[in-house]
């Protein structure tokens, strides 16, 4: 039943329904999840070596990349092998404190993840806008604090969830229709008052997600007077040509972030709860799968990287900001 003792209403642990309405085809659904797991773990482990051994691309923008891959690769292996052993093996049960503790990581790494987008977005500002003072800006110590600051951000800004969620009473039963922990999801389920999380995830969305778009469309709009004033359309297309990865990277992130933010608060009654489900999935995966392969195939640093991991010391790397 709930899992709970005579003294408390907190459950001992909740029950996973996975996608509600699409049971038998769960099987099925699990293969292409399973599929971009691997894409993921592979494609950014392989850029994180990459960039690791690879002295051509010990700078600032692969810097930011290799945190980008571990945030990404984190935060899909938070989620996905539970997944996919409740569709698999039927194992649903999670207990109360690890439901707690997915809870955190998973949107403590999303925040981080639309922190790193909005450092590369800087990092791009500097590089085009600034080129010769680009080495004396972005510094290792300077990366280092940066990228320290933007985990610390979504720590403080995360761990609060789990301290309004774990207070609620939970009398109405431990069922939860979906895939993982989601910070709404699991409030939901209480029979009490969770207005208090709703606020407050809503804060944290607007501290989080408005302030890293608003940063990253100002970098942007300087980045394309910049480029705009330039009199070479060589020099124009090899500024643009710098920024293309990011952009896709942005647009994979932030589309199905949009879609599942807004589903929660305001659509729950006009789009198909399977729909949901499918889609907050997606947000966790889609990005991981994506980044390495958009990375991999716009950015020519990483395919000369590629290529000389396979052949050997014949490819030479062209240098490139």
């Amino acid at each position: 039943m709930c899992g709970e003792n005579s003294s408390s209403l907190t459950p001992g642990f909740f029950i996973l329904n996975g996608i509600p309405g699409l049971e038998a085809a769960h099987t099925w659904i699990s293969l292409p999840f399973c599929f971009m797991y691997v894409i993921a773990v592979v494609g950014n482990c392989g850029l994180i070596y990459l960039i690791s051994h690879e002295d051509a691309l010990h700078r600032p923008m692969y810097y930011f990349l290799a945190l980008l891959s571990f945030t990404d690769v984190t935060l899909c292996t938070t989620t996905v092998p539970n997944m996919l052993c409740i569709f698999w093996f039927n194992l649903k049960e999670i207990d109360f404190d690890a439901c707690l503790t997915q809870m955190f990581f998973v949107h403590m790494l999303t925040g981080m993840e639309s922190g790193v987008l909005m450092l590369m977005a800087l990092d791009r500002y500097v590089a085009i806008c600034y080129p010769l003072r680009y080495s004396i800006i972005l510094t290792n110590p300077v990366i280092a604090k940066t990228g320290l600051a933007t985990f610390l951000r979504g720590v403080l800004l995360i761990i609060p969830f789990t301290f309004l969620t774990k207070r609620l009473p939970y009398c109405r039963g431990n069922f939860i229709p979906h895939t993982y922990c989601d910070h709404m999801s699991v409030a939901k389920v209480s029979c009490g008052n969770f207005k208090v999380n709703a606020v407050y995830g809503l804060m944290v969305a607007l501290l989080i997600g408005v302030f890293d778009i608003c940063c990253i469309s100002v970098s942007y709009t300087m980045i394309l007077r910049a480029v705009v004033s330039l009199s070479s359309a060589d020099a124009r297309h090899k500024a643009f040509s710098t920024c293309t990865s990011h952009i896709c990277a942005i647009v994979i992130t932030y589309v199905p972030a949009f879609f599942t933010f807004f589903a929660h608060r305001f659509g729950g009654h006009n789009i198909p709860h399977h729909i949901h489900i499918i889609v907050a999935n997606l947000y966790l995966l889609l990005p991981p799968t994506m980044n390495p392969i958009v990375y991999g195939v716009k950015t020519k640093q990483i395919r000369e990287g590629v290529f000389k991991f396979l052949l050997g010391d014949k490819v030479v790397f062209t240098q490139d900001k």
